[in-house]
């Protein structure tokens, strides 16, 4: 094992691990209250949305399933659309697995695997040296519970709510991913251009013959996958380009 065989590192590590990760629980809780009201509408528990959240730490993994669960989808599509929506944290392990001293042992590296997100992530990549587990573990106590309760709260609220309050915060969530794409896509044409295709395909593809008669759910695991294929075969990341945006435009 690479850790300090005294506790003092380990512990200092952890409470670090805390001290970054509740920023982002703040955040999680706000975000993933939302994220309940699309639990509660898929038919979700308290108890089942805040296992749900425990479990898969990941908003569009998240409302992929609960969209295909609320369309009452078979279970490969809900673990297709999962692995798809959640295809970019496989990467995001690549690089912190880098970070590992060569003898950390397979149990670290799976429970820091588990909760790998965009924030802890960026949280992780920005300290100096080896990586020590215990740091994520600390991130992940308090990132995971502010995730978890904010959905099971959103059920609840879902459940207390009138009709037309749910309907009104479901808008939210939406209102959430249009400012996740937003940023990228006016950074970078060509991202722009994949987004706004990705919209076009979506419509077109619910009035197309034969297409329109699959679920919606195996619709959005093929346009992901194509339409993002798509663009990293066309227009690749080039790795030696200057500045933040990579990718190369025509």
């Amino acid at each position: 094992m690479t850790l300090a065989t005294s506790s003092s590192p380990r512990r200092e590590a952890f409470v670090e691990g805390i001290r970054d990760g509740m920023p982002i629980a703040l955040g999680y809780f706000v975000v993933s209250f939302t994220l309940g009201i699309a639990a509660r509408n898929a038919g979700l528990t308290p108890c089942e949305g805040f296992l749900a959240s425990l479990f898969n730490n990941a908003s569009a993994g998240e409302y992929a399933a609960f969209t295909i669960i609320a369309a009452d989808a078979p279970y490969i599509e809900l673990a297709l659309m999962t692995l798809v929506a959640n295809a970019r944290y496989l990467l995001m392990s690549c690089v912190i697995s880098q970070k590992f001293a060569p003898n950390t042992n397979i149990l670290h590296r799976v429970l820091v695997g588990f909760d790998i997100t965009d924030e802890i992530f960026g949280i992780t990549i920005a300290r100096k040296g080896p990586l020590n587990p215990y740091y994520n573990y600390g991130a992940m106590s308090v990132a995971l519970p502010g995730w978890s309760i904010g959905t099971a709260f959103g059920v609840m609220a879902g459940n207390l709510l009138p009709e037309s309050a749910v309907s009104a915060l479901s808008v939210a969530l939406f209102g959430m991913f249009i400012w996740v794409i937003i940023p990228p896509a006016r950074d970078n044409r060509i991202i722009g251009a994949l987004v706004a295709i990705s919209f076009v395909a979506s419509f077109t593809c619910t009035h197309l013959p034969i297409i329109h008669e699959l679920s919606g759910g195996t619709r959005t695991i093929i346009l992901t996958v194509v339409i993002a294929a798509l663009g990293a075969i066309l227009h690749p990341i080039n790795e030696n380009a200057p500045g933040k945006e990579n990718i190369h435009e025509p």
